[in-house]
């Protein structure tokens, strides 16, 4: 499992971390989505801390395996193209530590 983001959960229910491959370094974050007005839209924003531009967004899944929910996230831009990804617990036991996981398509 690939490792795209390293992020901390804050109280208030975003992520702040960073986005990082082979060729980006990015600090992002992840906020709820205050304009979700039909199911299928987003839960997440995904916005570059650097210039608040937007580059990706977020939904909540449960997973069918254990009914446990996570977040399913795609993020897009011309450096680096659509990765998507899932939010995950970091190594360590921290629960407000959190991952991107790269999900490749298959």
């Amino acid at each position: 499992m690939t490792t795209v983001a390293t992020l901390t959960a804050k109280d208030d229910g975003t992520f702040e971390g960073n986005l990082m491959t082979l060729m980006v370094s990015a600090p992002i974050m992840i906020v709820p989505n205050p304009r979700k007005a039909k199911p299928t839209d987003p839960d997440y924003r995904v916005i570059s801390r650097r210039n608040g531009f937007e580059l990706g967004a977020g939904w909540t899944r449960t997973a069918r395996s254990s009914g446990d929910s996570y977040i399913s996230v795609t993020l897009s831009a011309p450096e680096f193209g659509t990765i998507y990804g899932n939010i995950a617990n970091a190594p360590g036991g921290d629960s407000a530590q959190k991952v991107i996981i790269w999900n490749p398509p298959a």
